[in-house]
Order: structure tokens, then sequence, then C-alpha cells
């Protein structure tokens, strides 16, 4: 990446909210703490001011970019009155499908909150295209002249994601103009990395001992966003080093499922017509409610008796008039004929939902990310653990916080100050210092597809057939690096390959890939296709070309590189995961 850059800035893609930090290489030297983050993000409404803005895009029907982020919200919730949304597709919490999405491609649609299709490319590219703008704009208001090819980039990704994702994001961003520079972080080490700089009396919970930076400590970072929970296990080394411990894990248990819950909940009492009514009829007054949520959300504390009650604004008017459209009864009626009648009743313009049924929404987010605890913390890599350390935006709520001390009382549980913005301002940090992670764990076994003669002793029979009047056994998956196997960064692991016949001009090396250690056939449940190497052979020729594969670990995305053996040539060789 070279060491002429001067600035290194950061781009946080979050599911619910999003946002960029940036400091001057001058500035880590002398503080590595002295980070900027964005103070201008201006929702125009009384609650949720932020230093991230929401993950929302909004263009004209036909592609054209219009506004991100609270801008984008406040300007669709005027579209909507005036009823012109069929003029424009607007976006949100659109993230997750590439966590939920086995088959990305790049020509994959995205549906916006009316259904409407777009190239999900686009919506990435023109997302993280509209947050550099901001930060260079930011800049030359600051009087800081800076091109954007003297910036070294980090855009952070969940670590539990594929490589297939990791590069969708890569090729978004280089239609954004980041393909210069640009560094992958994954989002739990860039908080880890933050939370080892912090002074001991920022880090809440560790006043009484030590925090996460004394050499040997082993601690897990417990990454709670709006989509994942993403847990992975660091030991700190000398220096400013960490040691990943155990592959990353976790999945989708962030706060956006909280807010499922309130959706179905919605829909428990008015019914789907209703809620669709409201979401794609009258988006404005939808997007009152969800914000209206995500403040009530915020505030839930542990120690409130469950009946007491949580206010609610409501769209009232709004919602009554669907109501009698559609159900031919007023708000009040249907609220009362519901079965959630003694947990929720209106009173004006407000829910009253009992404190205990807040709580019921949280429960099965929070028995997710327990377990998923649990589960490593009985793995061997995890024994000497001893601290939890909580980041994300979705750790700051108490609730969450409650939860986790008391499934876990033995431990000792540390939250910066600053959890929502800990990956944010860590990954500026893992930008000046990509070097900080010494050794990753494979998340996955690696492999390719081989033919070996036929052995009755371990192959399947219904894989047997011949070739050249010998059998062979099909689809035999043939590792070359394994999961759980920790490799230091930059790891390079060699294979050979053979041309299979005269004059071959390329040569498609398909990958797969797995969870489990020792898959025997690629077409084995949850053996996957992970995508095609090609390799183009130098100087064809009716002799058999041997060609080395060089497959680069440890780095937050796999890399790879061929040589014709006979010659030494590199060979040009494309991997695609999409």
């Amino acid at each position: 990446m070279g060491d002429n850059y001067v600035m290194v800035a950061a781009i946080d893609f979050g599911t619910t909210y999003s946002g960029y930090a940036f400091s001057t290489r001058e500035e880590f030297k002398k503080d590595p703490l002295k980070i900027h983050a964005n103070q201008a993000w201006v929702s125009g409404q009384k609650y949720l001011l932020s230093l991230k803005t929401p993950t929302c895009l909004l263009l004209r029907r036909n592609g054209k970019f219009v506004s991100f982020g609270f801008d984008a919200e406040n300007r669709f919730s005027d579209i909507t009155l005036d009823g012109k949304q069929n003029e424009y597709l607007y976006f949100n919490r659109f993230k997750m499908k590439l966590h939920n999405n086995m088959k990305l491609t790049r020509d994959m649609m995205l549906e916006d909150i009316s259904q409407n299709k777009f190239p999900a490319i686009q919506v990435f590219a023109l997302s993280i295209e509209a947050l550099k703008d901001h930060l260079l704009d930011i800049l030359k208001t600051q009087g800081l002249e800076i091109k954007t090819d003297e910036i070294r980039w980090v855009l952070t990704v969940p670590a539990i994601w594929s490589d297939p994702a990791k590069q969708f994001m890569r090729e978004a961003a280089k239609m954004a103009g980041l393909d210069k520079r640009l560094h992958i972080a994954l989002e739990p080490e860039a908080a880890s990395l933050f939370c080892q700089h912090l002074p001991v009396e920022r880090l809440v919970g560790a006043s009484k001992g030590f925090g996460v930076s004394r050499k040997g400590t082993k601690y897990m970072v417990i990454d709670l966003g709006g989509g994942t929970a993403d847990i992975t296990v660091h030991e700190k080394l000398e220096g400013n080093k960490l040691k990943e411990l155990f592959k990353a894990s976790g999945g989708a248990c962030g706060g956006t499922s909280v807010d499922t819950q309130f959706y179905s909940t919605m829909t428990r009492i008015f019914g789907g017509e209703v809620m669709h009514s409201l979401q794609k009829e009258r988006t404005f007054a939808y997007m009152d409610l969800v914000r209206e949520f995500e403040t009530a959300k915020r505030v839930l504390k542990p120690e409130e008796e469950g009946d007491k009650k949580v206010n609610l604004t409501i769209p009232y008017v709004t919602l009554n008039e669907i109501c009698k459209e559609v159900l031919e009864e007023e708000l009040g009626d249907v609220l009362k004929q519901s079965t959630l009648n003694d947990d929720i009743s209106s009173l004006g313009d407000k829910f009253r939902i009992k404190v205990s049924y807040m709580k019921n929404m949280f429960q099965r987010t929070i028995e997710d990310i327990v377990q998923h605890i649990k589960n490593i913390l009985q793995k061997t890599e995890a024994e000497d653990v001893s601290r939890l350390l909580l980041v994300g935006g979705f750790s700051e709520s108490l609730l969450i916080q409650d939860a986790v001390k008391k499934a876990f009382p033995k431990m000792q549980i540390i939250i910066p100050e600053e959890a929502g913005l800990a990956v944010l301002k860590g990954a500026v940090i893992f930008g000046h210092q990509p070097d900080s992670i010494s050794s990753r764990v494979i998340r996955y076994t690696y492999g390719v597809r081989i033919t070996p003669e036929f052995d009755d002793s371990k192959h399947r029979n219904d894989k047997k057939f011949m070739m050249n009047d010998v059998p062979h056994c099909a689809d035999v998956f043939s590792p070359f690096l394994k999961a759980g196997t920790e490799v230091p960064a930059n790891h390079k692991v060699v294979d050979a390959y053979t041309t299979t016949k005269p004059f071959q001009d390329s040569m498609p090396v398909v990958i797969y890939y797995s969870e489990k250690e020792s898959p025997m056939y690629v077409t084995d449940d949850g053996c996957k296709k992970l995508g095609v190497l090609d390799v183009k052979v130098p100087n064809p020729s009716a002799d058999d070309h041997h060609l080395a594969v060089q497959y680069q670990f440890g780095d937050t995305e796999l890399h790879m590189l061929a040589v014709e053996v006979q010659s030494k040539s590199p060979c040009s060789a494309k991997f695609d995961l999409i």
C-alpha cells in the first residue's frame, strides 16, 4: 500500500447507522486517540442526535442520487406527504442482504421500501460514495485540501461475513472511487484495537482490575451492531499486536432483530394489510413510528417494574384512517379486541406498552447472544478468557448489558465509553497499523475438487466412474487449509495443478469451502462453491504445463497468485467470487 499517505479515513457502513472518522498520519504519531468523527449529522428531529447517520439512500426512479442518511429520511418523508413516492427509490437497512444471501452476484437486485428493484451493487456504491463525498466536503471546509489518493481508506465489514460478501463490498467501494489504498477491516478487530488504546478510566467495568491492554490478557470481543452479533477472542501480544484465538462467529441477532419483533407485534394487532398500507402508502407515518420505537428501545432500563408503562407516540390520525379503511373499525376498538390488549393500550396519540412486554421483545435476541457467548466459552481456545468486551451500538442497551452480566457473573464485563463508535474509531487505528493482528484463525476449510483413483475402503460407490479404464472417484474434496487453523498474517499455501489437454490456454480452478473441518465430497451438506480462479497458461503448447497457485491467508481477505513452474512466469489470474 505504500507509506506516502497523508490521512486515514474509515467508513463504518452499518445496518442501521453509518459514519466516518479520520486522523492524519502526524496526529496518529502524537496521539492515536485523536480521531475526528463527523459532528454535523443533523436528524431534523428532536431525537436520535447521533455521530452517525441512518443507512438510508434516496434515488430518483432513474437511479440518479438524491441524498443519504438523515437527509434521505427527511426528504423521503416530505415526498410521501406530497404523494410523489412513486417517482423515487428509497432503500434502508439493506446491508444484511449480504449476510443473508448465500448466492451473491454482481447483478443481484435489491428491493426498496415499495418493492421496486435496483442493482444492489449500485445501492452500496452510491451509499459509500455519499459518505466519501461528505467527508471530503468537511475536509475542504476545514481548509484541508487532501486528494482522494492521498488518503488510506478503510471500510468495515463483519468478521462473520463470507469471502464473496467482502469482495462485493470491495467492488462497491471501487465503484465509489475508493479503489486505491483500500483496506477492509473486520469490525470486532477494529473495536478491539480501539480499546487497546483507551485508558482504564474510559473502560466501564475495568476500574477494579486492568482492562485489555496488558500483555497476555485473553478476552472476548462481542460486537453488537444493528444487524449482527460478531464475536471473536483475542490475546494481547507485545506492542500493539493482537492474536486471534478463536474464529469469528455470531449471527443475525443485532438491534434490528428487536425491531422485527415490534413489527410482528403491530401485525398481530392490526393485521398485515394495515401494516403494509402504513409502510408502503403512508411511509412518512411509518418512519415516525420506527424512529419512536428506536428511542423507546434505547431508554429501557432493566430495573423498571414489569407493570410500568412505556409511552410510544404513534401516528394516530394516519393509523386510525387505515384501520377504518381496511378493518372498518376505529384504532382503539381494534386494539381492545386484540389478544395483546392487556399489554398494550392506547391513550390519545400514545401507545402505552407494559415494560414486561417491551422486555419480552428483546428476549429472543438476548438468548441468542448469550448462547453464542456460552458456546465459545466452552471451546478449549477460550478456556482462559475472563473478560468480555462489549462494543457496538446495540451493546449500549442497558437491557443487553444487564443480561450479559447476569449470564456470566464470574466474568469481568468491560464496556468502552464510546461503545457505538468503537468500531469506527478502531478502523482508523487499523488503517494506520494494518499489521496489528499478528495471526487469525481460519473460519472455513478451503479446497478443490479432485478425482483420485477409486478406493473401496473410503469412497462411496455412487461416486465411482471410469477414466482410461481405471475406476476413479468423483467430487472428492481436497483441502489446502482447514477450518480452525491459526495462521500468521500473509500466510502462504501453495498448491500445484497441471493442464489436462494440449494447447490449453487457461485453467479454471474451482475452489470450495466448508465450515466443517474435513468434508469428504464437494457435494456434502455445508460445502459450497466459493468461486473460480481463472489462470491463464503462458505460451500454451502440446506439453503439460505445471502451474503453482499461491493462496495467501491471514489478512482480512483471501489473496491469490499463480506462476508457471517451468518458466517461473507469473500467470494472469482472476479470482471471481461473485
